[in-house]
């Protein structure tokens, strides 16, 4: 009946953008990001942090991801704030660890950068912010975006959570002939240089796997990890962690020796 149409059609967001990234990466890989076929319910019955948390998509995508939330003290918003998050996976992190540590070790004798403590919590929570904008923006919600005709359709500046503003946009594809008929891919860019008019636009862009997950909070829109480095450009990653220092890999800790540490600390105040 109609009721199930119109339930098929809200599902239809998420189907059609999953599906349209998947066949547009087929030939590179066929282990792109995709949650159980992407058809299940977009609706998440947690927060975005649990969301992150859950298998198998935490340990797929999401463990390193995890990890630098974490280590940057930034739980907090993904467990309360209403904001739309461009999830970048485990792998794109890793690409721009390995740049990173390769650099170091290559041009600068530094050590090899493994552990993601070696790198200041500041640059991490900077980058990481620029994945997060205010507010909750569903596919639907969002403008135009073609890169072929950028000033009839140009997307839309947000601001990002450091405030650095970045643009946002549906590229519709062409089907059968017909222009703008076809899938939409939700495309996030880093806006290098604005130039002095939108054909000048200077932009990286990341282009999104599986969008609209929506958790209790916000809304999760997951970018397609094969071409894409945490950071956005893995040099300007790599320029701010050498530019704040490279720290030694922090040592291992060991429950055993910091219980001992704790209980000879306590004979001491007594």
């Amino acid at each position: 009946g109609e009721a199930d149409m119109k339930k098929n059609r809200k599902k239809g967001v998420v189907i059609i953008c999953t599906l349209s990234a998947f066949f547009a990466i087929w030939s590179c890989s066929n282990d792109d990001y995709l949650i159980d076929g992407g058809t299940s319910s977009p609706y998440f019955e947690g927060t975005m942090w649990e969301y992150l948390n859950t298998e198998p998509q935490h340990e797929r995508y999401f463990s390193k991801l995890v990890d630098v939330i974490e280590y940057a003290e930034m739980e907090d918003l993904f467990k309360k704030e209403d904001v739309t998050f461009f999830a970048p996976t485990s792998q794109t992190i890793n690409k721009s660890m390995k740049y990173l540590s390769d650099y170091n070790y290559n041009y600068y004798g530094g050590e090899e950068v493994t552990d993601i403590r070696q790198v200041k919590k500041e640059v991490w929570k900077d980058f990481l912010s620029l994945y997060i904008v205010e507010g909750k923006y569903e596919l639907k919600d969002l403008p135009q975006l073609d890169t072929l005709a950028i000033t009839a359709y140009p997307g839309q500046a947000y601001r990002s959570y450091n405030g650095r503003p970045m643009n946002i946009g549906v590229d519709y594809a062409s089907a059968n002939g017909v222009k703008y008929a076809g899938y939409r891919m939700l495309i996030y860019s880093y806006i290098n240089n604005w130039g002095s008019s939108v054909e000048d636009r200077d932009m990286i862009n990341a282009k999104v796997a599986t969008c609209n997950l929506q958790p209790y909070n916000g809304i999760v829109h997951v970018i397609r990890f094969i071409d894409h480095d945490f950071g956005f450009d893995k040099r300007l990653f790599m320029q701010k962690a050498l530019e704040k220092e490279i720290d030694p890999v922090p040592p291992v800790e060991d429950e055993k020796s910091e219980a001992v540490a704790n209980l000879s600390f306590t004979s001491k105040t007594e």
